[in-house]
């Protein structure tokens, strides 16, 4: 009996501590751009951002049938460190960038003299175009299982993208350099960390915001040149916490 109550008056803790929101970005910019400004939005919660170093969507050996379970992977691997179970969690936030994810095969043009992919709004180039087209193909897969997911682990779990990359939708830039990436990261957080409202409204309900509801942004996303042109669903991600954190 005084093990059960234990156990009941543990899991009320649990339930009524802040939740962590868990957050996945694929740079450290990302992380600069958007960490602190999350941090603000869901100011009734703990967030935690999770850099990748790389895209999981596209990593070489990557299986788009377990692309999933790698998510809810990260996030086992933050609770065993920190002791915490599913419980402590209320959501998985996942951002990715589209990389022209989706567009024909036509629309990748061999450019040999492009050291990495060079992206505009109607085509990539690249001196590797088969590469792309694998790439292309591993990340559509992944993105198609993600993007229909609704939890990982018994956690909640929602993709939103940038296209073609954060820094396109951001800052209206391609192909920026390191440099560059964490230069405008910085700016774009000065510019809203005191302006919550100002941000949610540039993400939300500028003209390269998809304001449809959560499937029907993932489709749109995914036909003609979309995912090369600088669209973003993220919007929906801040709708979602104006309803959690009133």
């Amino acid at each position: 009996m005084q093990r059960s109550h234990l156990h009941l008056e543990r899991l009320v803790n649990i339930l009524t501590r802040k939740k962590i929101v868990f957050v996945i970005v694929e740079g450290p910019s990302d992380d600069e751009a958007l960490g602190i400004l999350l941090e603000k939005l869901f100011e009734n919660n703990k967030v935690f951002v999770h850099i990748t170093h790389g895209d999981i969507t596209s990593e070489p050996g990557i299986d788009p049938a377990k692309i999933l379970a790698k998510v809810g992977e990260m996030v086992k691997w933050y609770a065993k460190s920190n002791h915490l179970t599913s419980l402590h969690f209320q959501r998985i936030i996942h951002i990715v960038d589209m990389d022209g994810a989706y567009i024909p095969d036509q629309s990748i043009v061999e450019d040999i003299s492009a050291e990495k992919p060079i992206y505009s709004l109607t085509e990539i180039r690249t001196a590797n175009v088969n590469g792309i087209k694998q790439r292309n193909d591993t990340k559509r897969l992944c993105l198609n299982r993600l993007s229909i997911a609704s939890e990982s682990w018994g956690i909640p779990y929602q993709v939103y993208y940038m296209s073609c990359s954060l820094d396109h939708v951001l800052y209206n830039k391609q192909n920026s350099s390191n440099e560059e990436k964490e230069h405008d990261a910085i700016q774009f957080v000065k510019k809203y960390r005191n302006d919550l409202d100002g941000f949610i409204a540039y993400i939300s309900k500028s003209c390269f915001s998809v304001q449809s509801n959560y499937i029907d942004s993932w489709n749109y996303i995914k036909q003609n040149l979309h995912s090369l042109e600088r669209h973003t669903n993220l919007g929906l991600c801040f709708d979602e916490t104006i309803t959690i954190n009133p």
